[in-house]
């Protein structure tokens, strides 16, 4: 890490830090004021007392909870194959993954409509739950390869003279090993799924499955839209969020500076 030892370098740094800083905090603050707007704390009010309010967030969290355990042992069994295992043109396989990070969401929206009415998976989270899992599969791999090439190799062949296979090197070595690397992934994860808006919108058609980012539209209306309350719906929603990061932050920063060294 870069230190800083004289008060001169350490007020220019937190000068920098602070300007680059101010693009982030505006949107921010521009959106706390106004969800205060008008009736101040009775826009949050108003959002507790949507009707199935609880049930919002636990669809989000059986959401982001089932794509999280499919894109962690997902993510972690590929790097492992892609790092340290002899697999036949794996850099060819690598690299095709790669090419689904130049695919959006909403490109694939109507290939993953059809395909999940002909699986009859339609009004179900596994609709969501699925599609997210793979558009962030790619990604997390690609961060997690990095982290697990910098494990040595000669733990793995330890593990294996002691008799160790495949499968007992990658839940015995790997798994606890790659503790910071999984903080890392279960953060990103649980951003991007909780904050799904798209795919829940299409995907889950009984209204008792919604999802937290769909509060909002509890507030808008045909000619108009109360504002403030959509607001303070967007504050309510990225709370969890905010929050997972703030507990997790140092094992976050460690997963993704790790998992971005080779």
């Amino acid at each position: 890490m870069f230190e800083t030892r004289s008060l001169r370098s350490k007020l220019i740094l937190q000068l920098i830090v602070t300007v680059c800083m101010i693009p982030f905090l505006i949107p921010i603050y521009a959106m706390v004021s106004r969800s205060f707007a008008g009736s101040g704390w009775g826009n949050y009010a108003a959002v507790l007392a949507v009707p199935g309010f609880a049930r919002f967030f636990l669809n989000s969290a059986i959401v982001a909870g089932g794509s999280i355990v499919i894109i962690y042992l997902a993510t972690m069994a590929a790097a492992f194959g892609f790092s340290k295992l002899r697999v036949k043109r794996k850099e060819v396989l690598f690299w095709m993954m790669m090419a689904a990070l130049t695919l959006p969401e909403v490109v694939l929206i109507a290939p993953l409509y059809a395909t999940a009415v002909r699986l009859d998976l339609l009004g179900t989270f596994w609709a969501v739950i699925l599609p997210i899992a793979a558009l962030q599969i790619p990604f997390t791999v690609l961060i997690t390869r990095g982290y697990v090439d910098g494990i040595p190799d000669t733990l793995f062949e330890a593990a294996r003279l002691d008799g160790a296979g495949t499968w007992r090197m990658f839940w015995s070595v790997l798994v606890p090993l790659a503790k910071p690397m999984a903080v890392a992934l279960i953060v990103l994860v649980l951003i991007n799924s909780w904050n799904a808006y798209l795919s829940p919108k299409v995907f889950l058609t009984d209204e008792d499955m919604g999802v937290v980012t769909l509060l909002p539209e509890f507030f808008r209306r045909q000619y108009n839209d109360d504002t403030p309350k959509i607001l303070a719906a967007a504050v309510v929603t990225a709370i969890p969020t905010v929050v997972a990061y703030i507990l997790l932050q140092k094992q976050f920063e460690r997963g993704m500076a790790a998992g971005a060294i080779k």
